[in-house]
C-alpha cells in the first residue's frame, strides 16, 4: 500500500461500539419482522452469525433488542399519530430505525438527544431508500416537539 493510501485509510472514520450495536440492533429488529422470533433466538442467532469478530457494544446490542421488543407495542402507539401512513405501509428499514429511536428516546435518558436523532438519521441513510432519512427525521422532530 503506498502511503497516499495509508494516509486515507488511517483518516477513515471508523464507527464506534455503540453506533455497530445500533446498526445490528437495527438489522436484528428488521429480521424480527419478517421471522417474529423471540428475543432470545434473534440475539443469538445474531451473535454466532454476525457478531463474533465485531467491535461492538454487545451489552448495548442486547438491551436495544430486547428493551425496543418488550415495548413494542408502546412504542408502535407512540408513533402512528406522527406517521402519515400505516405502520404496515412504511418500509420495514425505516420502521426499525423509528422504532430503536423510538425505545432510545423513552428509555435510554443517558443518550443524549441529539445522538439518537444523528444515529438514527445515519442509519436511515446507510440501510433505507434514497429520501428515507428525510422522512425519519421529520417523525423524530415531530415526537420531540410533542413531548
Amino acid at each position: 500500500m503506498n502511503s497516499e493510501n495509508e494516509n486515507f485509510a488511517n483518516n477513515v472514520k471508523k464507527p464506534n461500539k455503540r453506533h455497530q450495536a445500533r446498526a445490528f440492533a437495527m438489522q436484528a429488529l428488521f429480521q424480527w419482522h419478517f421471522s417474529n422470533e423471540t428475543p432470545e433466538v434473534l440475539i443469538q442467532e445474531f451473535i454466532v452469525d454476525h457478531l463474533r469478530e465485531e467491535k461492538i457494544d454487545h451489552n448495548y446490542f442486547r438491551s436495544l433488542v430486547f428493551g425496543t421488543l418488550k415495548n413494542i407495542t408502546t412504542i408502535d402507539e407512540t408513533m402512528t399519530p406522527l406517521l402519515d401512513r400505516k405502520i404496515s405501509f412504511l418500509n420495514p428499514v425505516e420502521l426499525a430505525v423509528l422504532r430503536l429511536a423510538f425505545y432510545e428516546l423513552q428509555h435510554c435518558p443517558e443518550v443524549p438527544l441529539k445522538v439518537v436523532i444523528n444515529e438514527a438519521i445515519e442509519l436511515a441513510k446507510e440501510y433505507g431508500s434514497a429520501d428515507g432519512y428525510k422522512f425519519v427525521n421529520a417523525v423524530l422532530n415531530t415526537f420531540i416537539k410533542k413531548t
